[in-house]
C-alpha cells in the first residue's frame, strides 16, 4: 500500500516473517490520518471553544458600572435645594450626600447657615438602567469604596485558571487527556451556572474561581487531544480552526450581551451549554499516542481500530490485528508517573523551550487582557467595541494561519510579538485628542497579540514531548493567567502615570519576541514523544526535518489469524 504522492511507507501486513516495525505516523496513516473521525473530533472539541472567550470577558458586561447617585434618606426633602454635594470636577458626587437639606438663598447659592455636612450613601444608590437591566455592580452595590471588588472577581477567575493549570497539567499526563477534559467540562457547567444563581458576592467569587479551574482543564487538553490525532501536515489547519472559534466567541459574546441585559441570564447562557458538551464528550477517544507512551497497548489498539472503522478503513481493522504496541524510550520504558514538572528544567534544550514559552505567554496575555478587559476606556459603545475587537482578532488569526504554512512558527511568533509592542509604543506620543488614531494603533497591536496567541497554542503543543506535553502546557497556561492577573494592576498604575500601562504593554511583548528567536522551528516536524528526542534534535547541527525513527516509537504488527 502506498500513499498518494509516490512515497512508500511500511505496510501493516508484513511481507516477510517476523514482526515489522512502523512509526506511529505511518500507523496513523493506515487507519486514516485525516478522515471522518478527525473531522468530527475537531468539530466537537471546537464547539466549547466558542464560549471560552465569553467566560474570560463576560465581566465587561456583567460587571459594567452604570451611572449612579446616592439614594436620599426618607427624612431628606430635596425640593428647592441641592440633594447632592459637588465633587472636585463640579459634578454631583456619586459617593456622598448632604446630611441635611441644603436650600438656596436669594442669589441662587447654597445657604451654608446649617453647614454643608456630608455623609456616605447610607441608603444605597440609584442606578441608570437604560443600558443594563442588572449587573453585579448594581446587584451588590460595587461602587465607591467597594469598586475594587469588581476587579477582584475577575482576578479570582484568572487565579482559578492559574490553579487549574498546575492541578490538571500533571493529572493529564498521568491519567490521560480525555478523562480530565470530560470532567473539566462538567465543572465549567456546574460552577458557571452556580455563579448565575449566586445569592451573595462571596458565593459569586467562589463559583467564578472554580469555573476558572474547569476552564484551565479544558484549555490544557483540547489542543493536545486534537494535535495527537492528526498528521504533521494538518496541525496548523486544526489549531487555526480552533483559534477562529475562540475569536468568534468574542463576537458571539457581543451579540449575547446585547440581547441579554441581565447579568444572571447572560452568565447562565454562556454556562448551560457546557452540560451538552459534557454529554457528547464521552464519545471522544483517548489519544493513542499518549496510550502508547504510557504502555496501555490494548486501549491504544482499541482506539486505533475504532478510528479505522469511522474513517472507512474497516478492512484494515478486520484483516490486521495488533498483538502488541511498544513504546521504547532509549533503553528505558516510559510509564505512568515516570515524569514530573522538574523534567521541564533538567535538560538544556527543554529548559530553554520552557523558559521562553512561559515568558512569551506571560507578556502576551498581560498585554492582551490589559487591552481587552476595560472597553469603557475608549468612551464608545461597549457592544460595538467588543464586536470590533473580535472581528479584528479574527482577521489577524486568518492572516497568521496563512503565514504559518510558509514561514514557520518561530518567525511568526517573534514577528507578531515585536510588531504588537511596536504598535503600542507608537501610541504613546499620539495626543489624547486624536482618539481614533490611538484606538487604531491599539487595535493593530491587539490584532498582532491575537495572531501571536494562535501561534503559541500550536507552537507550545509541538515543542513539548508527549510524555510531558500537558505538564509543559500547564506551565505555559499558568503564566498566561498570571499575566491576566497582573494586567489590572498595570491598569491601576495608569492613575499615577497615564502612559505607564501602554509602555509596559509595549515593552514586554517586544522582549518576549526576541526570546522567541531561541526556540527551535517545528514546521513540518513530527511531534516528539520523549525528552531524549528533544535533546537529540537540539544537538543536531543540520536543519533536516526530524523523522520518527524505529526504536523511538514503533509498533510491532503481525497478521491476525482471526478473520
Amino acid at each position: 500500500m502506498s500513499p498518494a504522492g509516490g512515497k512508500s511507507r511500511p505496510s501493516l501486513v508484513p511481507e516477510t516473517p517476523g514482526p515489522p516495525t512502523i512509526s506511529f505516523g505511518d500507523l496513523l496513516e493506515e487507519v486514516g490520518s485525516m478522515g471522518l473521525f478527525q473531522f468530527f473530533s475537531v468539530l466537537l472539541l471546537s464547539l466549547p471553544v466558542l464560549l471560552l472567550a465569553s467566560h474570560n470577558l463576560v465581566q465587561n458586561f456583567s460587571a459594567a458600572s452604570p451611572e449612579h447617585k446616592c439614594r436620599l434618606s426618607p427624612s431628606t426633602n430635596a425640593s428647592g435645594g441641592h440633594p447632592m454635594p459637588l465633587d472636585q470636577s463640579q459634578f454631583p458626587d456619586k459617593c456622598r450626600r448632604f446630611v441635611h437639606r441644603m436650600v438656596l438663598d436669594s442669589n441662587g447659592s447654597l445657604d451654608k447657615g446649617r453647614g454643608a455636612v456630608t455623609e456616605p450613601c447610607q441608603d444605597g444608590w440609584l442606578y441608570d438602567n437604560s443600558t443594563f437591566a442588572s449587573t453585579i455592580v448594581t446587584e451588590w452595590d460595587l461602587v465607591c469604596n467597594l469598586q475594587p471588588l469588581k476587579n477582584l472577581a475577575q482576578s479570582l477567575f484568572m487565579a482559578g485558571v492559574l490553579v487549574g493549570a498546575f492541578i490538571f497539567g500533571d493529572l493529564s499526563d498521568r491519567f490521560g487527556r480525555r478523562l480530565i477534559l470530560i470532567w473539566s467540562l462538567l465543572l465549567i457547567a456546574v460552577m458557571g451556572s452556580g455563579a448565575a444563581l449566586s445569592a451573595s458576592f462571596a458565593a459569586y467569587c467562589v463559583f467564578r474561581f472554580l469555573s476558572g479551574v474547569g476552564i484551565s482543564g479544558f484549555l490544557l487538553n483540547y489542543v493536545c487531544l486534537s494535535l495527537e490525532w492528526v498528521p504533521t501536515r494538518h496541525r496548523a489547519i486544526v489549531i487555526a480552526t480552533q483559534s477562529y472559534c475562540s475569536t468568534a466567541g468574542q463576537v458571539l459574546l457581543a451579540g449575547l450581551a446585547y440581547g441579554i441585559r441581565d447579568w444572571r441570564w447572560l452568565q447562565l447562557a454562556i454556562s448551560a451549554p457546557f452540560f451538552c458538551f459534557f454529554a457528547y464528550s464521552w464519545w471522544l477517544p483517548e489519544s493513542a499516542r499518549w496510550l502508547l507512551a504510557n504502555n496501555q497497548h490494548e486501549a491504544a489498539l482499541c482506539n486505533l481500530k475504532r478510528v479505522a472503522k469511522i474513517n472507512g478503513k474497516a478492512a484494515t481493522g478486520d484483516t490486521v490485528f495488533l498483538e502488541m504496541l511498544e513504546t521504547q524510550v532509549g533503553s528505558n520504558t516510559s510509564g505512568r508517573g515516570a515524569h514530573s514538572c522538574l523534567d521541564l528544567f533538567r535538560t538544556p534544550a527543554l529548559r530553554r523551550i520552557s523558559c521562553c514559552l512561559m515568558f512569551i505567554s506571560f507578556s502576551m496575555n498581560m498585554a492582551y487582557f490589559g487591552l481587552s478587559m476595560d472597553l469603557s476606556m475608549f468612551g464608545l459603545n461597549i457592544f460595538l467595541m467588543q464586536l470590533f475587537f473580535g472581528s479584528i482578532d479574527l482577521l489577524a488569526k486568518m492572516g497568521c494561519a496563512l503565514l504559518l504554512t510558509y514561514f514557520g512558527r518561530r518567525t511568526i511568533q517573534a514577528t507578531s510579538l515585536v510588531l504588537a509592542g511596536a504598535f503600542l509604543l507608537v501610541t504613546l506620543p499620539v495626543p489624547p485628542e486624536m482618539l481614533l488614531v490611538r484606538m487604531a494603533l491599539v487595535v493593530l497591536g491587539k490584532g498582532c497579540l491575537a495572531a501571536s496567541s494562535m501561534c503559541l497554542y500550536l507552537y507550545g503543543g509541538e515543542l513539548f514531548p508527549t510524555v510531558i506535553r500537558q505538564t509543559g502546557t500547564s506551565f505555559v497556561t499558568a503564566m498566561s493567567r498570571l499575566g491576566g492577573i497582573v494586567a489590572p494592576m498595570v491598569l491601576l498604575a495608569g492613575g499615577y502615570q497615564p502612559s505607564l500601562p501602554l509602555l509596559i504593554f509595549g515593552i514586554t511583548p517586544m522582549i518576549s519576541g526576541i526570546s522567541a528567536g531561541f526556540l527551535p522551528e517545528m514546521l513540518q516536524v513530527p511531534l516528539m514523544d520523549t525528552i531524549e528526542q528533544v535533546e537529540e534534535r537540539a544537538s543536531w547541527k543540520s536543519k533536516a526535518i526530524l523523522e520518527e525513527k524505529p526504536g523511538k516509537i514503533m509498533a510491532h504488527v503481525i497478521r491476525s489469524t482471526h478473520f
